[in-house]
């Protein structure tokens, strides 16, 4: 019973426990039970809050005996990537140098999900700062892929794309700054929307690089992500890149098709890679003709060479992430993890020069990615170019098979939805990319997708399965 309860997606908690058929404090016990039971060997949580969540889903059954509905979250769990803040509860950004540092405040997202009567669990793996990589020379071990627990899932929000693969809560709070949010989502098998740059705030969340910093969710279906979207959209003048611009209703027309809609496909952005798998690009060829068969105009089109997106991007943020931690870097650098030293310390090669020739790169993408989606409504594009990596396999997260960094760079909203599971039982998926604040578009056609690939109706990966011990396995394989 306690795996049928965890395993609902927000719209169906929402039924029930309007219903009366469930007590919020019943699907917090079935969520914590659940991470007690197997997040020892997923590794998705850094901190589990019991005591609160059990406090605040208590509140939230109240609220409804008294007749008091705070929208569709009201009593559900959800979690936190731990760059997020929540008051009174740590925010370490998986790091030695933060383990002391406890919140005082609630970030933007914590504090909206709290206004709809959400119940935080509590804090999620990422990263180092969001930027190292799977490393055991850090203070939390690195979060497992539940579909197989010998594999990494992705990052940086690793957690949150593990907690979702594992049934731990619905919602996880993830952040993007060049593919965190859908390529995690991609390998676990999550729904992961990097809304429009400024569409969510950062409020409250620790930087990596504030010009290409996004905050988004990962979910168990597109349902869901629509309804979390419309809490944490919005305006936010603590935010300096927060957008003014209307939220809209992501649920009213979610499934209203893809019929007369018109969809760019850049096939030259993937289909040469060495990287690509024959199941994923079946996956992808899968995904075209379910929006055909539905009424969508798929037609080739051409965007800048994804390198370009890649060079320019990976300036940015390495450029930017430096100037945060130089201070750190000079002063306690033997606190870092060694794959995050590295990463950070390239930004001191990055003259100010090869930063503004970054700058107005970036202006030249994005114009040409808006001058495409001004023909089309769409783009379907890669994401996932093969399986998540083995945890033990040399390959640095710079180089891993994903495309996922091209809409960081553009601004433009992107979603990673699932198409199925390859040969070896290991997620498949693809992206839609959309317009600037049309995220209600993409949703509708990652809502197909997912109808057609029958992922909304995928049980949950068996972790009963025993994993091995990753404890054992040397920080020198992460070099």
């Amino acid at each position: 019973m306690t795996r049928d309860i965890s395993n609902q997606s927000v719209a169906a908690a929402a039924r029930a426990l309007r219903s009366g058929d469930l007590m919020s404090v019943a699907l917090t016990e079935a969520s914590l039970d659940r991470i007690a039971e197997f997040d020892g060997r997923v590794n998705a949580f850094v901190h589990v809050d019991a005591e609160g969540a059990l406090r605040q889903a208590r509140h939230a059954d109240d609220l409804f005996r008294a007749g008091i509905d705070l929208g569709p979250m009201q009593g559900v769990p959800y979690a936190l990537k731990d760059i997020y803040d929540a008051a009174g509860m740590a925010t370490t950004c998986h790091s030695q140098l933060k383990l002391d540092h406890i919140a005082e405040s609630d970030s933007a997202v914590a504090e909206r999900f709290g206004a709809a009567g959400a119940v935080l669990i509590g804090k999620l793996a990422t990263f180092e700062f969001a930027l190292g990589g799977p490393s055991f020379d850090l203070p939390f071990p690195p979060s497992r892929n539940p579909w197989d627990l010998r594999r990494t899932a992705g990052g940086s929000s690793s957690g949150s794309g593990a907690a979702i693969a594992a049934g731990f809560v619905p919602v996880a709070a993830g952040t993007c700054t060049t593919g965190s949010i859908r390529g995690p989502a991609a390998w676990c098998g999550a729904v992961g929307l990097k809304p429009t740059f400024g569409r969510v705030s950062r409020r409250g969340v620790f930087p990596l690089a504030q010009s290409l910093d996004h905050c988004g969710m990962l979910t168990r279906t597109v349902h869901d992500s629509a309804v979390t979207l419309g809490i944490v959209a919005g305006h936010d003048p603590a935010d300096p890149a927060s957008a003014d611009a209307p939220v809209a209703d992501y649920v009213a027309d979610l499934d209203a098709g893809v019929a007369g809609l018109r969809v760019g496909l850049p096939l030259h952005l993937f289909e040469a890679s060495p990287l690509l798998t024959a199941d994923a690009r079946r996956g992808i060829d899968a995904a075209v003709d379910w929006l055909r068969d539905r009424g969508a105009i798929v037609e080739a089109v051409t965007i800048p060479d994804y390198a370009l997106f890649v060079a320019c991007g990976r300036v940015l943020m390495t450029a930017e992430a430096f100037a945060i931690h130089r201070p750190d870097l000079r002063e306690r650098l033997e606190q870092y993890g060694a794959i995050t030293a590295r990463r950070f310390s390239v930004g001191a090669s990055i003259g100010a020069a090869d930063y503004i020739a970054a700058r107005r790169l970036r202006r030249t993408l994005a114009a040409a990615v808006d001058e495409v989606l001004g023909g089309c409504d769409m783009l379907l594009t890669a994401i996932s170019l093969a399986p998540a990596p083995f945890l033990t396999q040399d390959t640095a997260p710079t180089v891993w098979p994903l495309q996922a960094s091209t809409f960081n760079v553009s601004g433009h909203p992107a979603i990673s939805v699932p198409v199925g599971l390859d040969s070896d039982g290991l997620p498949l998926a693809v992206q839609l990319v959309g317009r600037r604040f049309d995220e209600a578009t993409i949703l509708r056609g990652a809502r197909v997708i997912e109808q057609a690939s029958g992922w909304d109706r995928m049980p949950l990966p068996d972790l009963s399965i025993a994993a091995p011990d990753t404890r054992a396995i040397r920080k020198d394989d992460f070099r």
